[in-house]
C-alpha cells in the first residue's frame, strides 16, 4: 500500500485567468489515454470546464478534478480558477493539494492571480514547478518571463529547459539536465530526442550552468563536489532538482504549448520526479476535539481514518455532492464515519472519484486520495470527518470577507423564500457568497468577489433552480440624530360614543454622543402618570423613532426623559399613552434641528506602489480619510475612512486603476453627519420616492 500511496501526485494547478491551465490538463488527459481527443476550452469542447458559465465565459469558474496514470504514477489535479472573482475556491482546493503546478502565459508574463495564487501555494507550503505556457503564440519570450519570474517570486525560478523556436516555429523544447532536444509534431504529443541547433547551444550552456549553481547551493555534497570542479552526473542533478523542490530552495520552469502538446509529456515526467508524494509530505497536523491538543495523523492506511471536506457542489437533482481529501486510514465502498465539528454520526452509501463533470465509483480509498460521497445531512465545507473513536480537527481555510453586494428581489412575485431556499444550496458550493437581509432597508443582499462572481451566481440560479431575479445597487442604511435639546408635549384625546381615549405626557429630548444610541429615563413624580403606563410611553417612543423627521430612516444617539403628564381615571389606557408618546416625540424631533448620519467604512486596501497616486487621488474624490500607510514587500497598504454611498461600486474600480492587482476589505467603522449639500439631495430623493 506504500508503494501505492507513494506514485499519486496530488497537483493543484495555479496561475492568472488565460494562462492555460485546463488546457494544459486537458493535454496530460490525452497523453494519458484517458481521453480519446485534445479538448479545447475555446472550442468549447473541454473536459473540465463543463458548467454553462464556464462554456460562455471561457474560464474556469468551480475547480474541477480529474486523474492521468503516467509511467506507473498517478496524477491527480485540481484545475483551480485563475479570475478574482472565484479565487476563494481556488484557496479552498489548494488545502487538498500536495504540491503546485504554475502555469504562467509566454506572451503575458506574470499577472495579478499569478502573484495571488503563489502566495497562496506559499501559505500552504506546497512544493511547486512551473510551466510557461503558449510557446507557440505571437509575442511569446521565454526568458523575459523567466526574468520575471526571477524578479518577482521567492523561492528561485530556475530553467531545466529552453524551447526550440518561439510562435508558430516553435519546434520543441531542450532538457538542460540530459543536454538532448526533443522535437514535436503539434497536436500529437509524442516527442523525437535529437540534437541540439548549433545556435542554440550558447544558450543551452548558459542556462545550464545557471540550473547546476540552483542545484548544487541546495545540496551539500553537490555544493562541495562542485566547488572543487568535479562534473555532476545527470543521475546527481535530477535528485538535487528533487531534492531542492521538495526542500522549497527553488522553483523548476518548463516550457511549451498546451493548445500545440510541445512539452507536456516531459512536464508530466517532471510532476512524476520532483512534485512530492503524500508519504514526502509527511503527517498532517490537527488538534485533539477533547482536549485541543496537537495530533497528527500520518499517511498510513493503517491508523485511524481522518479527512478534511475542502469542496461541496450543490446539485439540484443528484443533491449535495462533497469531496474531501484523505489523510490517514481508509474508506470502503460504504460505511459510517464522524464529523468531528458537528458532532455528528454520517453515513454514506458509496464512495466516489472526480473525473470532471463524471464521477466514477470505487470500491475503497486510502492516505492521499481525493474522492467524494453523496447527500451527507451534516456535513459541510471545512468540516473534518473521521473515526469516531479518534476524533481530530483540521483547520480549514477562513472566507475572505466579500468585496461588493447588490439588493436582490426575485422577478416573479412569491418567489422571495425561493431564492433564500436556492441561494442557500449555491452557498454551500461556494465559500465567497454572502446572503443577507438588511432590517433597516427591508433589502435582501446578494455579495460576493464582483460583478462576474454575482452574474454568474444569478445565471445559476436561473439554470439549476429555475429562479429569476433583478439585481439592484443596495440601499445606503442612512440614520437621523438630533442636536439640540427640547421639550414637547404628546397628548392624545379622542371622545367616542363609551370610554374615550386620554393620555398626555411631557418630554425632553436631548442628544447624546455619536454611537449612544437611545436612553429612557422615568422622572415621573406624584404620579400624574400611573406607573403601568410609563411603559407604553417607552413602547411609543421606539416605534417613532423607526422614522425620523427628515427621511424616514431610523432616528439614533437620543436621550427622552419622561418629565410629567395627565390622564384621566377612565379613559386613559395603554394604548392611549403609546400614541401621546410618539406624537411628543415626532413633534419634538422636527424641533430639535435633525441631521442626516451616513455610514463611514474602514478599508484596507492593498495596491502596487506605482498605483499609489491615482489611488490617493480617488479616495479623496470619494471624500476619504487616509488614516496611515505601511507598506509589504512590493505592495502598499493603505488604511483610511470613506462613506459606504462612495464606496459601493470600488471593487470594479479598484480593478480598472491597478490592472487587476488591488485588493481591499471593509467593515463598518461608525456614522457620520452627511455634508449639508448632499443631505439635501439625499431627503428630496426620500420624499421622491415616499410620495
Amino acid at each position: 500500500m506504500s508503494e501505492v500511496i507513494r506514485q499519486i501526485r496530488n497537483i493543484g494547478l495555479i496561475g492568472h485567468t488565460g494562462s492555460g491551465k485546463t488546457s494544459v490538463a486537458e493535454a496530460m488527459l490525452f497523453n494519458a489515454g484517458v481521453t480519446s481527443r485534445l479538448g479545447r476550452v475555446d472550442e468549447e469542447n473541454s473536459v473540465l470546464d463543463f458548467e454553462a458559465e464556464e462554456i460562455k465565459r471561457h474560464i474556469t469558474i468551480s475547480s474541477a478534478f480529474h486523474q492521468s496514470p503516467w509511467k506507473k504514477h498517478r496524477i491527480a489535479f485540481i484545475d483551480t480558477p485563475g479570475d478574482t472573482n472565484f479565487i476563494m475556491d481556488t484557496k479552498a482546493c489548494l488545502q487538498a493539494a500536495d504540491g503546485a503546478l504554475v502555469v504562467v502565459s509566454a506572451a503575458d508574463g506574470i499577472k495579478v492571480e499569478t502573484e495571488r495564487t503563489w502566495e497562496f501555494a506559499d501559505a500552504f507550503q506546497l512544493p511547486r514547478i512551473a510551466f510557461i505556457n503558449k510557446m507557440d503564440v505571437e509575442r511569446a519570450d521565454f526568458l523575459k518571463v523567466l526574468g520575471e519570474m526571477k524578479n518577482s517570486f521567492n523561492p528561485q525560478s530556475v530553467s531545466v529547459q529552453v524551447p526550440i523556436g518561439v510562435g508558430e516555429s516553435l519546434k520543441g523544447i531542450i532538457d538542460l539536465i540530459e543536454q538532448k532536444a526533443y522535437f514535436y509534431e503539434k497536436g500529437g504529443g509524442k516527442s523525437k530526442p535529437g540534437d541540439i541547433p548549433d545556435d542554440m547551444k550558447d544558450i543551452v550552456a548558459e542556462q545550464r550552468e545557471v540550473l547546476i549553481e540552483a542545484i548544487a547551493e541546495a545540496d551539500d555534497p553537490l555544493l562541495e563536489k562542485y566547488l572543487e570542479g568535479e562534473e555532476l552526473t545527470p543521475e546527481e542533478l535530477r535528485q538535487g532538482l528533487r531534492n531542492g523542490v521538495l526542500s522549497g530552495s527553488f522553483v523548476p520552469v518548463l516550457c511549451g504549448s498546451a493548445v500545440g502538446n510541445i512539452g507536456i509529456d516531459c512536464l508530466m515526467d517532471a510532476i512524476n520526479a520532483c512534485l512530492p508524494s503524500p508519504l514526502d509530505r509527511g503527517a498532517k497536523v490537527g488538534k485533539d476535539s477533547k482536549t485541543d491538543d496537537q495530533v497528527e495523523r500520518a499517511p498510513d492506511p493503517e491508523a485511524p481514518f481522518s479527512a478534511l471536506v475542502f469542496k461541496t457542489v450543490a446539485d439540484p437533482y443528484t443533491g449535495r455532492l462533497s469531496i474531501f481529501r484523505i489523510y490517514s486510514g481508509r474508506l470502503g465502498s460504504d460505511g459510517t464515519f464522524y464529523n468531528t465539528q458537528k458532532r455528528a454520526k454520517e453515513r454514506y452509501t458509496q464512495l466516489y472519484r472526480m473525473a470532471g463533470k463524471e464521477q466514477t465509483a470505487a470500491s475503497e480509498a486510502g492516505p492521499g486520495d481525493i474522492v467524494a460521497v453523496a447527500k451527507l445531512k451534516e456535513t459541510v465545507t471545512g468540516d473534518t470527518i473521521c473515526d469516531e473513536g479518534s476524533p481530530v480537527i483540521f483547520e480549514g481555510v477562513q472566507p475572505v470577507p466579500p468585496l461588493i453586494s447588490y439588493a436582490i428581489q426575485p422577478k416573479s412575485k412569491g418567489d422571495e423564500e425561493k431564492i433564500f431556499g436556492s441561494l442557500a444550496k449555491l452557498l454551500e458550493e461556494d465559500m465567497a457568497l454572502k446572503i443577507s437581509r438588511n432590517d433597516q432597508t427591508k433589502e435582501m443582499l446578494l455579495s460576493g468577489m464582483g460583478e462576474v462572481h454575482i452574474d454568474a451566481t444569478v445565471a445559476k440560479l436561473k439554470r439549476k433552480y429555475n429562479v429569476e431575479v433583478i439585481l439592484k445597487t443596495p440601499t445606503v442604511p442612512y440614520l437621523e440624530t438630533i442636536t439640540q435639546k427640547v421639550r414637547m408635549q404628546g397628548k392624545h384625546k379622542k371622545q367616542t360614543g363609551g370610554h374615550g381615549q386620554y393620555g398626555d405626557c411631557w418630554i425632553e429630548l436631548e442628544p447624546l454622543p455619536r454611537g449612544g444610541g437611545f436612553e429612557f429615563v422615568d422622572k415621573i413624580v406624584g404620579g400624574v402618570i400611573p406607573k403601568q403606563y410609563i411603559p407604553a410611553v417607552e413602547k411609543g417612543i421606539v416605534g417613532a423613532r423607526e422614522k425620523g423627521a427628515l427621511t424616514g430612516y431610523p432616528c439614533v444617539d437620543f436621550r427622552v426623559r419622561l418629565v410629567d403628564g395627565s390622564y384621566h381615571s377612565v379613559d386613559s389606557s395603554e394604548m392611549a399613552f403609546k400614541l401621546a408618546g410618539a406624537l411628543a416625540f415626532r413633534k419634538a424631533v422636527a424641533e430639535a434641528k435633525p441631521i442626516l448620519l451616513e455610514p463611514i467604512m474602514e478599508a484596507v486596501i492593498t495596491i502596487p506602489e506605482d498605483s499609489m497616486g491615482d489611488i490617493i487621488g480617488d479616495l479623496n474624490s470619494r471624500r476619504g480619510r487616509v488614516l496611515g500607510m505601511d507598506s509589504k514587500g512590493k505592495n502598499q497598504i493603505i488604511n483610511v475612512h470613506v462613506p459606504m454611498a462612495e464606496f459601493l461600486s470600488y471593487a470594479p474600480d479598484l480593478r480598472s486603476m491597478t490592472g487587476g492587482r488591488g485588493v481591499f476589505t471593509m467593515k463598518l467603522a461608525h456614522y457620520e453627519e452627511v455634508p449639508a449639500q448632499m443631505a439635501q439631495k439625499v431627503i428630496e430623493k426620500a420624499k421622491k420616492q415616499e410620495g
